[in-house]
């Protein structure tokens, strides 16, 4: 029996790729996670540097206490069974106005990862809507071969490299993922995706969470980490990440540096160019 998916919402994500809303926060819980990470915002300038944006679990407790938090991990555990690892999890904030957006592409094609599905959930921290910029996916694009892509670097895309899909994708059999503050939604990192600039007045904030089974392991370079949020782990094909006892926690920044250099020589591996957005 499924944890927290009905059983037309796992039909959806497999045959379609994608579901969504899932609720997870109430307004309240989320209105004290984003006023907790603009207060720190706040100290440095009023934005995360790059290399926060990425293992961001390993820096903020708060975090780190989502990607083991049963409203977020029992879906994924519907999807991909009881032995979970997050990835990596990654800040993704669109200031008002700002032009920047992310070009249709599919994560997989630059991940390394394999021996498994991978599942994106997307937690949106204020509205998400399609004139702030909110994702946008191409049903069924998760099935078969991976689609050619091209390095572009342009400088508003969000994306390492600018990767975008080098064939022409059909905007209108594109699916809005709008979300209110508090859901997330899912996706299969095969599944072809973009997301435009955010032309509203409120910023965009989402956090993105990579789960994988621990049968998945990394075919590019020679180590890699992730956070083992339910089960066990068999396999030992990452390094598992330290549990966060508060915000930088001394002991878990050295792991962070480690984990996020690993994390941009396989987004990085055969760029012509490293332009370091991670």
């Amino acid at each position: 029996m499924s944890k927290s998916l009905s059983k037309a919402a796992i039909t959806q994500f497999r045959e379609e790729g994608y579901f969504t809303p899932v609720p997870v926060l109430d307004a309240a819980q989320t209105a004290t996670l984003r006023a907790e990470l603009e207060a720190f915002e706040a100290t440095q300038g009023g934005k995360l540097l790059p290399t926060q944006r990425n293992k961001c679990h390993l820096l903020f407790k708060w975090i780190d206490d989502l990607i083991h938090d049963a409203r977020v991990v029992d879906p994924i555990e519907d999807l991909l069974g009881p032995d979970i690892l997050c990835w990596n999890t990654l800040f993704w904030i669109k200031e008002a106005g700002s032009e920047s957006f992310v070009s249709w592409h599919q994560d997989i094609t630059y991940w390394g990862l394999g021996g498994g599905d991978v599942i994106t959930a997307w937690l949106a921290l204020s509205p998400a809507s399609n004139n702030s910029g909110c994702m946008r996916v191409m049903p069924r694009t998760h099935i078969g071969d991976l689609l050619p892509h091209e390095d572009r670097y342009d400088e508003a895309n969000m994306l390492t490299r600018g990767q975008e899909i080098a064939v022409d994708v059909d905007e209108d059999k594109a699916v809005v993922m709008d979300l209110e503050p508090g859901q997330m939604s899912l996706h299969n990192v095969r599944l072809a995706h973009a997301s435009g600039p955010n032309l509203s007045s409120d910023r965009r904030i989402g956090l993105s969470m990579h789960f994988i089974p621990t049968s998945a392991h990394q075919s590019v370079g020679g180590w890699d980490s992730a956070a083992l949020v339910r089960g066990s782990d068999a396999h030992a094909h990452f390094h598992l990440t330290p549990r966060v006892a508060q915000d930088f926690d001394p002991g878990a920044i050295a792991f962070h540096e480690k984990a996020t250099a690993a994390l941009r020589d396989i987004l990085y591996h055969g760029a012509e160019q490293d332009t370091r957005k991670v």
